[in-house]
């Protein structure tokens, strides 16, 4: 491998001791397999050839690692519980024998006549977390090493875990095994997932039915006993917390998104730019088929990288260019071998050999590497830019600085709300803060503005000018921008004309009575405005309703609840097709990025509306029924961060991959023409690809897979670069190896945009128990091929994927995913399209909130309290919450919160007193006020968006929405408990296994 800091000790994946060798397959395969995404066709695979890539040696003077130091301390990434032991008793007579006996708890596992026999003790670095106690006593003899903590003694079976009544909001009862000859599973019947919500008689999570069973009472499970997700996040930080994470390792697992760590760049991007599902990719396309795990990378090529670490390094190689192979066109990295004396370089990617251009050319040393390899970052660094020449510009001309258009919707209902002056006001001192180079005393970033209702009106704000000057646009079935010349300025030059408009705006339409509205001209008077220009930039658009308006892109309402779980409910969230579609494609190809503020009072078709901003890399905020008193600050803050947001334009993406495996499949807010382009009207720091990658031939553990991600944009200042991210990481023949190198937060993240994707095309109970149906199968393979035998009673898990059902279960509770009449449709379609952009911070976040107990915290250390889990379990009445997922932050009050706490914090003297609409908190003097505070704000600095304070008083109405996010719990528009959940998943997996 030729990559600074490791030297090549193959075989990277030892095999396990003890593992022996894995059965083919596990059961008989569904009908189609489920591998990757959601109803694809089998993929045919061509046989891999004979001559496989050559082996490197490393250019690096680093001591060669140990082969177990990969997978030591840093490789287990959820530490904490080699097996944590949770024993789900399903009583035999709830399971009619099927086509293989099931184990009584007793009996030792009776394996399928094609595999191999287990070693009785699992392999030493094998991490799995076994749920399930023993069934007697101590230990029995094939039973998994001690267990550990998690397993608390109350652990026994629990009311609805046996064949009993429906779990609540399930909508089935668990299955038995399949009957003889059905691949695969059984598909779950009506209102699984997210169905109706559990009758009158199971407000609870587990009463109804299954209590009023006759037989011995069962002992209720223990939630502290399963798998939690504080947990493995406390833990992890406790283990790698603080540390400096270096990046010269191949396959190396990263700490996770929740942890706070440093990265030192030492050949391999860091984890900010790219996380991977797992960080062992299996050898095979069997091998992947088998498993299920999809095999995936979440690039967010524009991170932000913390002051503590080092920016990215400009490198410029003059008129030449960039160096890049001549057959796959890869870009000069830390993978290229030189040879020939540094004459020749040997490409890691196709393996052909290209000559070194004269200027580029370096004497190597004793070891074969150059000379000069530390002082060029493109050979010793993961992650870089180049400055690229004309050649990368469009029609060879050098880019110019982008330009930034706010577009405000003057109609009556903005007027009247008090929206447009708040707008107005806030655009004189925010202009200040455009965007700049890093040491740029100013912003080159020009400015225009829009104002329309049913028509447009455009504005000359040249500095010259006394007055500005307004233009009138009424013929919106052909658009064109009506001056050239002072449109689009510069701010700082033309201030006091801008400033002199922005003091109009509000008072020339006070009177306006015009409702009606148009939309897609607005854009594509952006697009006339950009391309007259001959620049690129981003669209500001502040809007209230639907387009009703005749002009093109006019929307009706098609907003019917009746097609709520059936067939048709899909096309709720299919964009209207035509102009907007057209739209999008002009907008890329101009490098027009479109953020859209949306204050709606009724049904928008955000579904449609939203379409441009999602494939141009923009952003969609919604205010519902907004008031300048109650929303206006929120609403402020989310505008400033977003112009402020570190961004590049004009962007297009290519994906290169080592022979074996290739990227297939991209999710995010981009466009794509082809196959391979993946193009971006605007990138910015919080935006995320999501990328598949299936085998197109065998992968050898010897040189791994590598990925180059190459991005070309146009920076802030009107330079065209190149920023690439390169990763490698280990292949092996092992499962598990796979398994232990997997990523939950990354996992998530892929299964989510894969969801949402498909939802467009497929009844939404189909997306769900899609989604079951591929977790039980990587969890079934796993159990199958890696775990050590246990009883059929266990549910045994991955270490590394532990917490993977609560996340999915999570998801499956999401507005998108679940058929409630009750949830609006376009707050189901923003949170659909604003999760197809996020990285993984984010829907981790998104999906496990974090629910923090503030009633004792310690006011004098900065450390915020350690996060509870999302139950409601776990709130006290005489305590204070603060509830935040990143998109929207509470604080929960208790009804019995002391009062001299209420008194520190809210100025009033207890809880009765607190003000049911309150949303901020008073600044008082005193130490609990500034501590909570100071969390808050540390909370609001970190995440993207600027999420709005709600306070939530216990028994109160607006609690409601508050426990929608206890995502442990019942869904409270359907969807099962986390408990629930895990044995529904647990029974999934034994029908796979039989």
């Amino acid at each position: 491998m030729s990559q600074q800091g490791y030297v090549a000790t193959p075989p990277y994946s030892q095999a396990q001791p003890g593992m022996g060798g894995y059965p083919a397959g596990f059961g008989s395969s569904p009908a189609q397999p489920l591998y990757g995404h959601y109803g694809g066709q089998p993929q045919s695979f061509p046989a891999p050839p004979t001559g496989l890539m050559k082996p490197v040696s490393s250019p690096s003077g680093m001591p060669p690692p140990e082969v177990s130091s990969q997978y030591g301390s840093n490789g287990q990434q959820n530490g904490a519980h080699p097996q944590s032991v949770l024993k789900v008793v399903h009583p035999p007579p709830a399971y009619p024998a099927g086509p293989g006996p099931m184990q009584s708890p007793q009996a030792p596992p009776t394996s399928p006549p094609t595999q191999q026999p287990f070693q009785t003790a699992p392999p030493p670095t094998m991490g799995h977390s076994t749920l399930g106690p023993p069934p007697t006593g101590p230990h029995s003899p094939q039973m998994a090493p001690p267990q550990s903590p998690l397993a608390g003694p109350s652990m026994g079976g629990h009311p609805s875990m046996g064949g009993h009544p429906p779990m609540g909001g399930m909508g089935r009862p668990f299955p038995g095994p399949p009957p003889p000859g059905a691949g695969g599973f059984q598909q779950p019947g009506p209102g699984a997932f997210g169905g109706q919500m559990a009758g009158p008689g199971m407000a609870g999570p587990f009463q109804g039915g299954a209590a009023h069973m006759s037989g011995p009472p069962q002992k209720k499970l223990d939630p502290d006993s399963i798998p939690s997700t504080t947990q493995v996040t406390e833990d992890d930080q406790a283990k790698r917390g603080g540390q400096v994470y270096t990046t010269n390792l191949r396959g190396q697992v990263p700490p996770l998104v929740t942890t706070d760590f440093t990265v030192q760049d030492q050949g391999n991007a860091s984890p900010r730019f790219m996380r991977c599902t797992t960080y062992s990719f299996p050898c095979t396309a069997d091998l992947a088929k088998q498993c299920q795990v999809p095999l995936g990378a979440i690039i967010k090529p524009f991170a932000t990288v913390p002051k503590n670490e080092t920016p990215l390094y400009v490198v410029n190689h003059g008129e030449t260019g960039p160096i890049r192979c001549n057959r796959c066109k890869a870009y000069m990295c830390p993978y290229m071998q030189f040879i020939d004396g540094g004459r020749r370089y040997q490409c890691g990617f196709c393996n052909c050999v290209n000559d070194v251009p004269a200027f580029y050319f370096q004497h190597l040393d004793h070891m074969g590497r150059r000379v000069d390899l530390y002082k060029r970052p493109e050979l010793s660094l993961g992650s870089y830019e180049f400055e690229a020449t004309l050649d990368y510009c469009k029609n060879n001309k050098p880019a110019s600085p982008p330009a930034y258009i706010f577009m405000i919707d003057v109609s009556y209902a903005n007027i009247k709300s008090g929206l447009v002056r708040l707008i107005c006001e806030e655009l004189k001192t925010l202009l200040d803060n455009l965007p700049r180079e890093d040491g740029a005393e100013s912003s080159t970033v020009k400015v225009g503005f829009v104002t329309y209702n049913k028509i447009l009106h455009f504005y000359n704000v040249k500095s010259a000018l006394a007055q500005p000057q307004m233009m009138v646009v009424s013929d919106t079935a052909e658009m064109f921008v009506p001056l050239l010349d002072g449109f689009l300025v510069n701010f700082q030059e033309s201030r006091a004309v801008i400033n002199n408009l922005l003091d109009q705006i509000p008072d020339m339409f006070a009177d306006t009575n015009e409702s009606e509205t148009v939309f897609a001209p607005v854009i594509q008077a952006g697009v006339e405005a950009l391309k007259t220009a001959e620049c690129s930039g981003k669209l500001f658009i502040f809007h209230s309703s639907i387009p009703t308006a005749e002009a093109p892109g006019k929307l009706k309402n098609r907003d019917d609840k009746k097609l709520i779980n059936t067939e048709k409910e899909k096309t709720l969230f299919q964009p209207q097709k035509g102009v907007y579609e057209q739209l999008s494609q002009d907008c890329v190809s101009q490098g027009c990025s479109v953020d859209l503020f949306l204050f709606p009072s009724q049904y928008v078709d955000l579904a449609t509306m939203g379409d441009v901003p999602t494939h141009t890399g923009g952003s969609i905020f919604k205010y519902s029924n907004f008031q300048v008193e109650m929303d206006g600050q929120h609403f402020l803050s989310e505008l400033r961060k977003d112009v402020k947001k570190a961004i590049g334009f004009d962007a297009i993406m290519r994906v290169r991959t080592s022979t074996g495996f290739r990227a297939t499949n991209f999710f995010g807010a981009i466009h794509m023409n082809n196959t391979t382009d993946v193009e971006m009207a605007a990138v910015d720091c919080d935006k995320a690809v999501t990328v598949e990658f299936k085998h197109d031939d065998k992968l050898s553990e010897e040189t791994g897979a590598l990925m180059q991600c190459a991005l070309l944009y146009t920076t802030v200042s009107g330079q065209r670069r190149l920023r690439i991210h390169n990763l490698s990481l280990n292949c092996s023949a092992q499962l598990s190896e796979l398994y232990k190198s997997c990523e939950t937060d990354a996992l998530i993240n892929f299964f989510a945009k894969s969801a949402y994707r498909a939802m467009l095309n497929q009844p939404l109970k189909t997306v769900r128990e899609i989604l079951v149906n591929q977790t039980a199968h990587m969890l079934a393979c796993y159990r199958k091929n890696c775990a050590s035998p246990s009883a059929a009673s266990q549910l045994i898990l991955p270490d590394a994927m532990k917490v993977f059902p609560v996340y999915l279960n999570s998801l499956m509770k999401t507005g998108p995913l679940v058929g409630s009449a009750e949830l609006s449709t376009d707050d189901r379609a923003h949170q659909r399209l604003i999760t197809m952009a996020m990285g993984v911070e984010d829907t981790q976040l998104l999906l496990y909130p974090r629910l923090v107990p503030l009633h004792n915290m310690d006011v004098a250390s900065d450390v915020v309290p350690a996060p509870v889990r999302c139950s409601e379990e776990r709130l006290t009445d005489a305590g204070m919450f603060l509830l935040e997922n990143g998109r929207s932050l509470f604080l929960w009050l208790g009804q019995a919160c002391p009062p001299e706490l209420v008194q520190r914090v809210f100025n009033v003297p207890s809880f009765a007193h607190v003000p049911a609409d309150l949303s901020s908190l008073p600044v008082l003097d005193n130490p609990q006020s500034k501590k909570l505070r100071s969390i808050i704000d540390s909370l609001l600095d970190q995440r993207p968006s600027a999420m709005k304070l709600l306070i939530v008083k216990q028994k109160d109405r607006s609690e409601l929405l508050f426990r929608q996010h206890l995502v442990e719990d019942k869904g409270l528009h359907g969807g099962a408990s986390y408990m629930d959940f895990l044995c529904y998943v647990h029974c999934e997996i034994r029908q796979v296994l039989t």
